[in-house]
């Protein structure tokens, strides 16, 4: 008896050594995202002709770029303040249309099923 329970111990920490919860979590995730049929192009409402904000160059892309705009008015707290709230303004414009797009497209669908 004492020779079966210390083998199951054994056997119960190899198990807890590898993870295999986490190692059986990532592979459904990645059974998952590799099997469905999703066109993220088409999910996410982009369009291969529109013009994306991302690549504005007005607007601070990197790190570094963001530091750089934060040290230029750093002495200037309300130019600070009104250009976070112009990117803030268009960052809720570019989601507001984004999401206009993504509701007339899954009502569609809805009425299409």
């Amino acid at each position: 008896m004492n020779l079966i329970s210390s083998a199951i111990a054994r056997i119960n920490a190899f198990f807890q050594n590898l993870q295999v919860k986490r190692f059986m979590a990532v592979a459904l995730v990645g059974l998952v995202l590799l099997t469905a049929n999703v066109d993220a192009s088409k999910s996410y409402g982009m369009k291969s002709d529109s013009k994306s904000t991302l690549n504005d160059p007005d607007r601070p892309q990197t790190t570094r770029e963001w530091k750089q705009e934060a040290r230029a008015t750093e002495d200037a707290p309300g130019e600070r303040i009104k250009k976070i709230g112009q990117e803030s303004g268009d960052a809720l414009k570019e989601f507001g249309q984004m999401y206009q797009d993504t509701a007339k497209r899954s009502a569609q669908e809805l009425k299409d099923n």
